[in-house]
C-alpha cells in the first residue's frame, strides 16, 4: 500500500481545525497539533495523527475539559504539584514542563507532578524542552493499563513511559523516548489497521499466552512489558513499569494500576498523573556537555557487529527520520491512516482534508 506525502504544516492545520471544530480552544488545539505532529516528525507514527480521533472524542463527549488552565495546587522552590483540571494531555504537559525549567534556573532542579491530566503524546516531547535551556529533562506519565504484569494475565499497568533527554555539544543530545511496555500499543493498533501480524513479543492474548494476532492483543489480551517473559527479563520491564507509576499516579495523587480508566472508554475522566523534571548540569561538576559528548562518541565509534548497521545512541534514529522527511519535503503516512483520519474530520465538518495527491512507495 502507498504512502502519502503531507507537509508539517498542513498536518499541523488539519488537526487544529478539527479540534476546535468540537470546541477546543485554539491555542489548546496548537498545542496538541504540535506534540502530534512532532512525534510523526520523529518517527513516533502510533502517537501522531494515528492518534487525532480520540483527542476529538474525548472533547466531543466532554470527558475532557475543554475550559481552563492548569493550576499549581501547591510548591516550593523546586518542586510543584499541578491540578491539570482535566485538560487536553499536552497543555498540562506544556504548563508543568515551562514550570520545572523555571525552577531549575533558579535553584538547580525542578520537579513537577500532576493529577486531573489526559493523554499527552510522545514523553521525550516534554523532555526535549529542557534542552533549549542546556538542561537534562526528564518526563513521565501512567495510561490505562494495557500492560499484563509478569506471570498475570490480566492488564494492571499503563505502557508507562518515560523519557530522558540530555545536551551534548554543537547541538547533539542524547533522548531516550520509551514505553515500559515491548512496544507502544499505538503500534499495535497501526498493525490491526493495516491488516499485519505483530513481532512475537509484543503482546499476549486473553489467557497470557505470546501471540502475533493484533486483535487478540487488542480485544482480551494486552502488551507484555519490556522484556517479555520472565525467562527474558519481563520482570525488569515490570519493575520499570511500576516505578513510574510512583513518579505519577502515586506521587501526584492521581488515579494509578487498574484505577485509571479502560483505554478509549470515556465513561470517566482519566486523572492521569504525569512528572516532569529540569535538572540544570551547572549545578554539578564543570564539563558536563564535554563528557556527554565523549560518552555519545565512545558508543557511536564501536565496530559495529553488522557493517550495515552502525551502533547508535538513543535519538538516533528519531534524528534520522527528521532528516528523511526533510529530505523527502514532508511526513509520509500510511495511505490507511490518512483515509480514516479523513473519515473523522468529515463528521465533525472540517474542510479541506488532508490531502493525498503526493503518492510515495511504501
Amino acid at each position: 500500500m502507498s504512502r502519502c506525502l503531507i507537509s508539517q504544516k498542513e498536518v499541523q492545520s488539519f488537526i487544529e481545525r478539527c479540534m476546535v471544530a468540537v470546541g477546543t480552544k485554539q491555542h489548546h488545539a496548537r498545542s496538541l497539533a504540535e506534540v502530534l505532529v512532532e512525534g510523526d516528525h520523529r518517527g513516533h507514527y502510533s502517537h501522531g495523527l494515528n492518534r487525532m480521533d480520540m483527542y476529538v472524542k474525548d472533547i466531543q463527549t466532554g470527558i475532557c475539559a475543554k475550559d481552563g488552565e492548569p493550576v499549581i495546587d501547591k510548591e516550593s522552590p523546586a518542586t510543584a504539584l499541578v491540578n491539570g483540571k482535566n485538560l487536553l494531555g499536552p497543555v498540562v504537559g506544556n504548563f508543568c514542563m515551562d514550570l520545572a525549567i523555571k525552577k531549575a534556573k533558579e535553584v538547580g532542579i525542578g520537579w513537577v507532578v500532576a493529577h486531573g491530566s489526559n493523554h499527552y503524546g510522545i514523553a521525550g516531547y516534554y523532555a526535549m524542552q529542557a534542552l533549549k535551556e542546556n538542561m537534562i529533562g526528564m518526563s513521565f506519565t501512567n495510561t490505562s493499563p494495557l500492560v499484563v504484569p509478569t506471570r498475570g494475565k490480566e492488564c494492571t499497568l499503563g505502557t508507562n513511559p518515560l523519557s530522558v533527554a540530555a545536551p551534548s555539544k554543537d547541538g547533539d543530545s542524547f533522548v531516550l523516548d520509551m514505553a515500559t511496555s515491548a512496544v507502544a500499543l499505538g503500534k499495535v493498533e497501526l498493525h490491526e489497521r493495516r491488516g499485519d501480524s505483530i513481532p512475537e513479543g509484543w503482546g499476549c492474548d486473553a489467557h497470557g499466552k505470546i501471540t502475533a494476532d493484533p486483535k487478540q492483543v487488542l480485544n482480551g489480551g494486552g502488551l507484555v512489558p519490556i522484556g517479555g517473559s520472565e525467562a527474558t527479563g519481563g520482570y525488569k520491564g515490570y519493575g520499570l513499569g511500576m516505578m513510574v507509576e510512583v513518579f505519577c499516579g502515586i506521587l501526584a495523587g492521581a488515579k494509578y494500576s487498574n484505577h485509571v480508566r479502560t483505554w478509549k472508554v470515556t465513561d470517566r475522566v482519566a486523572d492521569l498523573g504525569q512528572c516532569f523534571v529540569a535538572i540544570n548540569p551547572e549545578n554539578f561538576a564543570p564539563g558536563f556537555t564535554t563528557r556527554m559528548a565523549d560518552l555519545l562518541a565512545i558508543q557511536r565509534g564501536l565496530e559495529p557487529a553488522d557493517p550495515d548497521a552502525p551502533v547508535l545512541t538513543a535519538g538516533d534514529p528519531e534524528r534520522a527520520n527528521i532528516a528523511k522527511c526533510e529530505k523527502l519535503g514532508g511526513i509520509s503516512y500510511h495511505i490507511n491512516v490518512v483515509n480514516y483520519m479523513n473519515e473523522c474530520a468529515k463528521r465533525v465538518g472540517v474542510s479541506p482534508l488532508l490531502p493525498c495527491d503526493k503518492i510515495i512507495p511504501e
